[in-house]
């Protein structure tokens, strides 16, 4: 019995481990879209790091709201609009940075407004304790 419940809650520890921590990517995001950042962006390092690991937080966070939607109803309005942020975001990285669009930073920004609506979706998902 007490193997069991060992057992039992060493699975919830690993589930809750794997969950994506969105204060942290939140927090990632908003280095990015603080309006300070806006008059002074990062410098160029500091900005391709913020960049990658953006997209490493939409790499983790995609696969789980896909997961989390198949618990929906096929016509939940919840469903229709998490799916669509997840098509945005695999949209956003397949996308290059764009001179007209700001380049590496305008890139960097529209990777962050993205992965904090897909943070929402998560959360309002249920997902997130």
């Amino acid at each position: 019995m007490a193997n069991r419940i060992t057992a039992a809650s060493e699975g919830t520890e690993r589930r809750h481990a794997a969950r994506p921590d969105i204060t942290i990517m939140r927090e990632t995001v908003q280095i990015l879209l603080d309006p300070d950042a806006v008059v002074l962006p990062p410098a160029p390092d500091e900005l391709e790091t913020l960049t990658q690991t953006i997209r490493g937080h939409l790499e983790l966070l995609i696969p789980e709201v896909e997961q989390s939607v198949r618990l929906l109803k096929k016509d939940s309005i919840p469903r229709y609009c998490a799916l669509a942020c997840v098509g945005e975001a695999r949209g956003k990285l397949r996308a290059e940075p764009s001179r007209r669009f700001g380049a590496e930073v305008g890139y960097a920004r529209r990777l962050a407004r993205t992965l904090n609506a897909l943070c929402d979706h998560y959360e309002n998902l249920g997902e997130h304790p």
